[in-house]
């Protein structure tokens, strides 16, 4: 190994403790957005690819995760490792992946009915005009799209909802992608996705617990049944 490339792993491996400690510390809450590579090169005096580096080993430990385009954000502390979801392989493991969220939102749909409180319909509520921007624009932003689902997860007021949806996080992401490609492609498709999320969060937001579990579940269904109608 070169002295140059030695140094550099023994810095990231300095930058990534710090990162580490700070994030383990609750210095950084849960869903945060680390400052930019730039911004963290300068605090530590170091280059961005140690900086890259030390983000890389968080990524790899499960302490935060990435959005395309807007940067890194803390992960709740060592959500990955129990459930152990492997990486998607086929068009298989994404049958699976709905048939699974087919059994639990659902349900959580309809618990956030009963149990959502304003910040958490807020919260959906921001998401859903994400999505409303984007379909205005024709265009789908899997980014929000996800943050809906999630937000709805945890308003249900059990964690575990919560937890299954982000250790399902990049899993859900490939599902939400390809939809997004296949709704682009159908006229009127992501106007009449957007009506679904708006009937579910409308649903929650009158607390019609029966008709928020079955729109959500119409709404996945139908998701499904469009995806793989176009591959």
């Amino acid at each position: 190994m070169s002295e140059g490339l030695a140094v550099r792993r023994t810095l990231s491996e300095a930058v990534f403790d710090r990162l580490q400690k700070a994030i383990k510390s609750g210095a950084y809450a849960v869903d945060e957005r680390l400052p930019t590579e730039h911004a963290l090169a300068a605090e530590f005096q170091v280059s961005r690819p140690v900086v890259r580096d030390a983000l890389q080993k968080l990524r790899d430990r499960g302490l935060i995760y990435s959005r395309r385009g807007a940067g890194s954000f803390v992960r709740e502390h060592g959500l990955r490792e129990p459930l152990g979801f492997g990486q998607m392989e086929n068009l298989s493991d994404l049958q699976h992946c709905y048939n699974f969220r087919l059994t639990i939102e659902p349900e959580a749909a309809a618990m956030a009915a009963t149990r959502a409180t304003e910040a958490d319909k807020q919260k959906i509520k921001a998401a859903l005009d994400l999505l409303r921007d984007a379909t205005n624009r024709h265009a789908h932003r899997a980014d929000a799209d996800f943050m809906f689902h999630l937000g709805i997860a945890q308003a249900s007021g059990n964690p575990y909802f919560a937890t299954a949806m982000k250790a399902l996080e990049d899993h859900i992401a490939v599902g939400m992608r390809f939809h997004g490609l296949s709704l682009r492609g159908t006229q009127d498709g992501l106007q009449h996705v957007f009506n679904e999320h708006t009937a579910v969060y409308e649903a929650i937001r009158d607390s019609d617990a029966e008709a928020a579990r079955r729109l959500m579940r119409e709404h996945l269904e139908g998701s499904r049944k469009r995806l793989f109608s176009s591959t």
